[in-house]
C-alpha cells in the first residue's frame, strides 16, 4: 500500500520510445541519430507502461526520443495513450508528419512540442545536421497552427552567432505564442567543457516526474540517464517509482525548486531539456512565458505548476 501511494505522486512521464532520429543535432542529450535503435521495449511493453501509468494516476505523458514518430508503432502507441485518458504531448522535430498523424494530433488532450534554432536555414540546418530540416519543420509548424493544434516551440542557445531573436520573431509571425528558451545543457552530445552530472539538473528530477528509456530503464528524468532506478521489463512501474533506488537517486539531486537554477532555469520548451512537464500553452501568458523572459515553471512568477499545470 505504501508503495502504491508513493507511486501516485508521479504525475508526468517521459516515454523515450526510440533513440532513432532523422537528425543528428549537435547538442542532443540522447545522442540520437539515424543509426540509433528503437530499443528492446516492444509495442506491448509500451502499452503495458501506459496502462500502468494511467492506473497510478499519472496525468500526462510525453512521447519523446530520438524522434518518436520514427518508431514503427508510434501511431498505435499514441492512440493507446489517448484511449487511456492520458494527456499526451508529442515532442517531435516535425520534419515528417504522415497525414494520419494530423488526425491524432488534433484529438483533445493532445499537444505538440518542437525545437527551433534560427530564422536562418543555414544556422538551423547546421545545428540539426540535416540540410532541408528548417524548411520542413517550419512548414509543419505552420500547418499545426493552421489546424489549431496546441503547439509550443523551444529554442536552445548553442552557437555564439545563432540568431535567437530572429527565431522568436519568426515563430511569432507564424502564430506560435508559447516559445521558451534554454541554454545548452552538457549531456550527451551537448557536452562541451564538463561531463554530465548533477550540476546539469534543474532539481525537479524524480519529484513528480520520471522517464522511461527505449530499453525499459527508469530514470528520475531524461537528463539523469546514469541514475537507473529499475527496469519496467523486470519490475512494475509502481514498485520502481516508489522503490529505495529511486528515492536514493532523488535524494542526491539538490531541490532547486524554490530558487533559480545554476545552470539557468530549466526550460521544458527546448530540445530534450524537459525538466518539468510541459508548460500549459493555453494558460501561460506571453508576459510570463514568452519571449524575453525564459519561463521557469518552478518559480512563483505566474508560470508555476499551479498556473501552468499540464492538464490539457
Amino acid at each position: 500500500m505504501t508503495r502504491q501511494v508513493a507511486a501516485r505522486k508521479t504525475d508526468f512521464l517521459w516515454l523515450e520510445i526510440t533513440g532513432r532520429c532523422q537528425l543528428e543535432c549537435s547538442h542532443c542529450y540522447a545522442e540520437s541519430g539515424p543509426a540509433a535503435q528503437h530499443g528492446t521495449m516492444t509495442g506491448d511493453n509500451w502499452r503495458s507502461v501506459i496502462d500502468q501509468a494511467a492506473a497510478l494516476g499519472v496525468s500526462m505523458v510525453q512521447f519523446i526520443g530520438g524522434e518518436p514518430t520514427t518508431h514503427p508503432q508510434f501511431g498505435a502507441l499514441l492512440g493507446h495513450a489517448i484511449g487511456s485518458g492520458l494527456a499526451v504531448e508529442v515532442y517531435t522535430n516535425l520534419v515528417r508528419v504522415k497525414d494520419s498523424w494530423w488526425d491524432l494530433f488534433s484529438c483533445p488532450n493532445v499537444s505538440l512540442a518542437t525545437s527551433y534554432y534560427s530564422d536562418s536555414a543555414a544556422q538551423h540546418d547546421g545545428i540539426t545536421g540535416r540540410r532541408g530540416s528548417y524548411l520542413k519543420t517550419r512548414a509543419n509548424i505552420a500547418e499545426a497552427v493552421r489546424r489549431g493544434i496546441p503547439l509550443r516551440a523551444g529554442i536552445v542557445g548553442i552557437n555564439s552567432d545563432q540568431d535567437v531573436q530572429g527565431a522568436y520573431a519568426e515563430l511569432d509571425a507564424i502564430g506560435v505564442r508559447n516559445v521558451g528558451f534554454d541554454y545548452l545543457r552538457q549531456v550527451g552530445r551537448g557536452i562541451r567543457s564538463k561531463d554530465s552530472g548533477i550540476s546539469q539538473l534543474c532539481g525537479n528530477c524524480g519529484r513528480g516526474v520520471a522517464a522511461i528509456s527505449p530499453t525499459g530503464d527508469v530514470w528520475p528524468c531524461v537528463f539523469s540517464r546514469w541514475m537507473t532506478a529499475g527496469n519496467v521489463l523486470r519490475a512494475s512501474l509502481a514498485d520502481i517509482l516508489a522503490g529505495p533506488v529511486m528515492s536514493d537517486a532523488v535524494a542526491m539531486i539538490p531541490d532547486r525548486r524554490s530558487q533559480r537554477c545554476n545552470p539557468p532555469p530549466c526550460s521544458p520548451d527546448s530540445d530534450g531539456d524537459d525538466c518539468r512537464p510541459a508548460v500549459q500553452p493555453r494558460m501561460c501568458t506571453p508576459h510570463s512565458c514568452n519571449p524575453n523572459r525564459p519561463c521557469n515553471p518552478d518559480s512563483n512568477d505566474g508560470c508555476g505548476p499551479s498556473a501552468c499545470r499540464p492538464a490539457r
